[in-house]
């Protein structure tokens, strides 16, 4: 069985000179390994073989019945680090939260990241007084990395 720490360790010496970060790396109980990069920039598919032909050399040293995917994270993903956040500011985003028992979904543009909140511009429809109806503005939303179930890039055709 391969270890989770050791293919980390690995993968994090071959990153160490290079902008890219380690996003996810998955270990099935059949040896099925996903390993997900990402860097501000875009992530270059030969810059994944690259890595694929590296961990392929330090795996089939260790147990060489597995199975290896290298790739960078979908759009769809939810987003998982700081750098993500980093990456997508100035792009439209959803993010899902929970209060009090029910789910909110907003949708906006990302406007600032920093090292405990990030924030999002959302167009709302707003009360306002000595106003019969509401009326729309953009409405600023703050929250913590760790409060929302989800942030991701909000992919529209």
């Amino acid at each position: 069985m391969i270890s989770k720490q050791d293919l980390t360790n690995w993968i994090e010496e071959y990153l160490k000179d290079t902008d890219y970060e380690l996003i996810t790396l998955n270990i099935s109980a059949g040896n099925d390994i996903l390993v997900e990069v990402d860097r501000l920039t875009g992530v270059d598919v030969d810059f994944c073989a690259e890595l694929n032909r590296f961990l392929v050399e330090k795996l089939d040293a260790v147990d060489p019945d597995y199975s290896l995917e290298v790739g960078s994270v979908s759009l769809t993903d939810p987003f998982k680090t700081k750098m993500q956040y980093e990456k997508n500011l100035g792009h439209d985003v959803e993010v899902l939260v929970s209060t009090e028992g029910q789910s909110i979904k907003y949708k906006g543009q990302l406007v600032s990241v920093d090292e405990e909140t990030f924030s999002v511009d959302c167009v709302e429809k707003v009360a306002v007084e000595g106003k019969k109806r509401k009326e729309t503005q953009i409405v600023t939303h703050t929250w913590r990395y760790d409060e929302p179930k989800y942030v991701k890039y909000d992919l529209k055709f």
